[in-house]
């Protein structure tokens, strides 16, 4: 619509002749629809073939196996009727605004549009800059909040952490036996087992009594069955306490607990408390550790438990590599030593590093799809902006002149051409501003661990779009303010 009307001043002398040999305004509208209509039919197939040819990108991006369904009568009808709704309404406003013009003044050159007939066009631009600046604003802040819970403390060394699943009862027997192989090559500084990964934790047990418990409390804790050198290997921080001791046959009756435990217990001096676990008997809490983010890392820390489990409860077994040595050494030989007690299953290992940057993949596919959605958005209000600065150059093709005439410098006449524009998208960013932080607040409360909505984003995405209009307006600003004024002014 907008890049229709911008040429409405040239088609009105089109318009003006056709009514004066006899057209009638009938005929002058179908022809703006056909013309819309034929526009949105090229557009379609052009869509079609653009479509082809980023599917295997969109796919990757989406995570989906999407194909375009070349023999469904029902994609071709919704497309074709799509189309065809599109061009109806793209031509719409041009088709019954340009076949009014009155072809008298058209043709004695005295025909002017009115300062209202700018208000659809404007209002366009405003609301394509509106939603340009809500997608701006809700990207940024989309990878602002995977960030931020990138950046949060994990609580253990991912770095060289490898973790190989038990798929067989044989390496359960050999556990002792496969530790001592697998240091012995040279390559592994450190070996444990443990129930859970370290980087994903699905056991929860109940039945805990502390002393102070509150007896209404329903307690839940988080609990990991490790063996005693799983701390060593993880890396994980004591803050409390000492670690878990091979040497020390009382360690089977205790317990490590992570901080969160203890805020949940609510006890003041956590080393050295009893806890009962059912019928289990009871266990002494020997050291507290920093939380580890062994689940979502966007949710709270669960109060966690650590104890010493029987090698037949382990279902993963962890080994901390050495750095100064090759992968591809270091993994052929932990094959060989697993192969040894477990021939008739593959080697089912996982890096921790990875297994955790694949905890932020929704987040960042969501992130990517809507800075595409954000290209698209900003690069459909730039060409409406653009038709509408072209619009006004048009019009003010005259004003321009005169002004030139008079001494206004090249400048000037660029920053009374552009105002107009920064204004309406200044317009934008009140109205969008204020949306934007309507629906990003409440996305971010889907988190309990996330960022805040700094004024920093507000400010990119204002900065930015104020950016893109000058660059699009600036064009056609200039080129008319370096237009000669005899060419605008010799009809006077």
């Amino acid at each position: 619509m907008n890049l229709s009307t911008a040429r409405s001043e040239k088609r009105a002398k089109e318009v003006g002749i056709r009514k004066a040999i006899g057209s009638v305004r009938g005929q002058i509208v179908r022809q703006f629809f056909v013309e819309s209509v034929l526009i949105a039919a090229c557009s379609f197939v052009l869509a079609i073939v653009v479509a082809q040819l980023l599917l295997p990108f969109f796919n990757d991006l989406a995570n989906k196996q999407m194909s375009i369904p070349w023999g469904s009568p029902l994609f071709w009808g919704a497309g074709l009727l799509f189309t065809l709704l599109t061009g109806l309404l793209a031509g719409s406003y041009p088709a019954l605004y340009l076949s009014s013009f009155r072809p008298v003044k058209v043709l004695k050159g005295t025909f002017r549009v009115g300062r209202l007939a700018m208000m659809p066009r404007k209002a366009l631009v405003v609301v394509q800059f509106t939603v340009s600046v809500i997608l701006i604003i809700g990207t940024v802040t989309i990878f602002h909040q995977i960030q931020y819970v990138k950046d949060r403390p994990v609580g253990y060394t991912r770095e060289g952490l490898l973790m190989v699943s038990i798929q067989s009862s044989n390496v359960n027997d050999h556990l002792d036996i496969i530790s001592q192989e697998l240091k012995q090559t040279g390559l592994v500084r450190e070996v444990s087992a443990s129930q859970s990964d370290a980087t994903n934790t699905w056991v929860n047990n109940m039945g805990f009594q502390w002393r102070g418990k509150d007896p209404a409390l329903q307690e839940s804790f988080t609990t990991n069955g490790v063996t005693p050198d799983f701390g060593k290997t993880t890396g994980w921080v004591i803050s409390q306490g000492r670690d878990f001791s091979a040497d020390l046959a009382t360690d089977s009756g205790a317990f490590i607990v992570n901080e969160t435990a203890v805020k949940y217990m609510g006890l003041q001096h956590p080393i050295g408390e009893a806890v009962k676990w059912g019928d289990d008997g009871k266990y002494t809490i020997i050291g507290v550790v920093k939380d580890m983010i062994t689940q979502n890392p966007d949710q709270p820390i669960p109060p966690m438990i650590f104890f010493l489990g029987k090698a037949k409860w382990m279902h993963t077994v962890n080994i901390r590599l050495d750095p100064s040595v090759g992968m591809t050494r270091s993994l052929a030989a932990i094959q060989s030593i697993f192969k040894k007690y477990d021939p008739e299953n593959s080697v089912e290992y996982r890096f921790a590093d990875q297994e955790y940057a694949r905890k932020f993949e929704d987040g960042e596919r969501v992130g990517r799809l809507a800075g595409g959605f954000t290209i698209l958005a900003i690069l459909i209000s730039c060409l409406g902006l653009l038709g509408l600065s072209a619009f006004v150059a048009e019009q003010r093709t005259r004003e321009i002149g005169v002004r030139k005439v008079l001494g206004a410098s090249v400048l000037h006449l660029w920053s009374l051409l552009s105002q107009e524009f920064v204004m309406l998208v200044s317009l934008s960013l009140i109205i969008g501003g204020p949306i934007a932080f309507w629906i990003m607040h409440g996305w971010l409360q889907n988190y309990a661990y996330h960022a805040t909505l700094s004024w920093w984003i507000f400010a990119l995405a204002g900065g930015g779009a104020i950016a893109l209009t000058l660059l699009t307006v600036s064009w056609q600003a200039i080129r008319a303010a370096m237009a000669n004024p005899v060419n605008s002014l010799r009809a006077e």
